[in-house]
């Protein structure tokens, strides 16, 4: 009998791919939008990778009560990966907490109560980010301090809403098991133009943005990585009540401009702003206020418990980047005829 995966958030980029997956390995799934007025252009999206026959969906809201029981019903398995992404930089580091945290005990309360196996839900690797003076690796083990500085209001709401999703089960009782994947900067190929998180930073080096690059870095993963992940970690009996950092290579901007500059003649920027300029400017530029505490530094992660335990083996960084630059580009053309 096919069993049924529910994905919240399933016009998202993260969601999209997880539904590919999952039908391309034969469940049926039910993706939750927040407005069925989505449901068209998400399974046309979807439907450029792989047969859509096994696709539903159901409209419920991480703000709102209604329509999560419904949409829980005879669900195998949950895929949260629905979470309020920013538009533009956040002064209140508490403004997408209360969707986060009420979102995902909305979604772990309704699939308690309908007997669902597990669910897999989508954190942050920054979830597990010690403080940067401590020098310490970052491991499964960790806890971050949401009154860190160096966290911004999407990272703030990651953090709280992952704590309370471990607590709420610790005391819900009931047959449901919970994972939580932990993943870095997600880039690779996008579905649609909307929701795109992480990717926008190849978006503005493919138009030449920032004029000049501030020294940052990131743990890439490819997206389509990431849904083989919750996959695994969905079915995989050692992954219950466990967290998984996944990531590949740590790349600094400068890298990936200079990636997309050699595979794909790409008129990325090339000059590079001093440390010291980008801390004057940080009073001054609302963008650069929450990446402050971390230009210049390369924070050390553990990926070692998803590689041993989920068997996940990251694709090579430069061709994340290159897929998600040609998909952009071919949306964009697409887009414009």
């Amino acid at each position: 009998m096919t069993q049924t995966v529910l994905v919240t958030g399933g016009n998202g980029f993260v969601g999209g791919w997880c539904i590919v997956e999952l039908l391309r390995r034969g469940y049926a799934v039910r993706a939750t939008v927040r407005n069925l007025s989505k449901v068209a252009a998400t399974r046309t999206a979807i439907g450029t990778q792989v047969g859509t026959d096994r696709l539903s969906f159901a409209a419920a809201d991480l703000m709102q009560d209604d329509g999560w029981a419904e949409a829980m019903t005879g669900i195998d398995y949950v895929l949260h990966v629905a979470s309020p992404l920013p538009m533009g930089a956040l002064l209140d580091r508490e403004a997408l907490v209360p969707a986060a945290r009420g979102g995902t005990l909305r979604v772990l309360r309704a699939a308690v109560d309908a007997g669902v196996a597990r669910v897999v839900m989508t954190s942050a690797a920054a979830t597990a980010r010690p403080p940067l003076s401590s020098n310490t690796v970052s491991n499964e083990t960790l806890w971050a301090d949401p009154a860190d500085p160096q966290f911004d209001a999407y990272r703030v709401s990651k953090i709280k809403a992952e704590t309370a999703a471990w607590d709420f089960m610790r005391s819900a009782g009931g047959k449901t098991e919970l994972t939580t994947i932990l993943p870095g900067a997600v880039f690779g190929p996008v579905l649609t133009a909307d929701g795109i998180g992480s990717v926008k930073i190849v978006q503005d080096l493919l138009a030449g943005r920032p004029a000049a690059m501030p020294q940052l870095g990131f743990w890439v993963v490819d997206v389509r990585d990431l849904a083989d992940a919750h996959i695994r970690a969905m079915i995989s009996p050692d992954a219950a009540g466990e967290r998984f950092i996944v990531a590949g290579r740590f790349l600094w901007m400068t890298e990936m401009a200079a990636t997309l500059r050699a595979r794909l003649d790409a008129r990325t920027p090339t000059r590079v702003l001093p440390n010291w300029l980008v801390r004057m400017l940080v009073p001054f530029m609302a963008d650069l206020r929450t990446l402050a505490p971390l230009v210049g530094r390369k924070f050390e992660i553990d990926t070692g418990k998803a590689r041993r335990l989920l068997r996940v083996d990251p694709r090579p960084a430069e061709e994340t980047l290159v897929d998600c630059a040609r998909s952009l580009t071919a949306i964009s053309e697409g887009s414009a005829t």
